[in-house]
């Protein structure tokens, strides 16, 4: 295959999957057909199977790029040094906070969306969401760590315990808005967040 057609291949593929991030994020994975997805990304029915072996393997592939995508604006956020670590999580749950916004989630809350829908649906699926919700209790955990090292943290439990408490925490707050249409879920969750960390700025 040449480079040119090899860039191209790549750039159909990933067409394909920034229409499914958007389509997904508001209606779901079971509502969403192929051929709604195909139509938003321009890319003609037939072309679908030479980049995706079935809709199951789809929305694996869906899975991971948002998780890539997630993480590395963790790893950024959580490496600023301009930050204090309180200030550093701090933005992370305000970024949560708009990203999963019951108003536009602008294909930011996949994993919310998809969590509780497609881990009964497919296994690839599901293991995707561990891997993907793990790493991202493993960076939490990371910089939790780094804040009880300076001081600027003084959680009330094991940091690895208490990045999967706060994750879970904020998790639930999500499923809460979008139920409730309010964000006043978020607000109790900010607030618990700062107790358990018995954060210090």
């Amino acid at each position: 295959m040449s480079t040119t057609s090899a860039a191209k291949n790549s750039g159909t593929r990933q067409s394909i999957l920034d229409a499914g991030y958007r389509t997904m994020a508001t209606k779901g994975f079971s509502a969403v057909g192929l051929n709604e997805i195909l139509t938003a990304a321009s890319v003609p029915k037939g072309s679908f199977y030479n980049y995706f072996s079935s809709k199951e393997a789809y929305g694996k592939a869906l899975l991971d790029y948002y998780f890539d995508d997630y993480l590395t604006e963790m790893t950024t956020l959580f490496a600023r040094q301009d930050l204090t670590v309180p200030q550093r999580l701090q933005e992370y749950f305000r970024r949560w906070q708009d990203n999963q916004s019951f108003e536009n989630c602008q294909g930011k809350c996949l994993a919310v969306k998809l969590g509780a829908e497609v881990a009964d649906l497919s296994e690839a699926m599901r293991e995707s969401l561990k891997r993907g919700t793990a790493g991202i209790i493993r960076l939490l955990s990371g910089v939790i760590k780094e804040g009880v090292q300076n001081g600027s943290l003084q959680p009330e439990g094991e940091p690895e315990m208490m990045a999967q408490s706060l994750y879970q925490l904020w998790l639930g707050s999500s499923v809460m808005v979008k139920i409730m249409r309010d964000t006043q879920p978020f607000d109790t969750a900010m607030a618990t967040t700062r107790r358990l960390l018995n954060m210090t700025v």
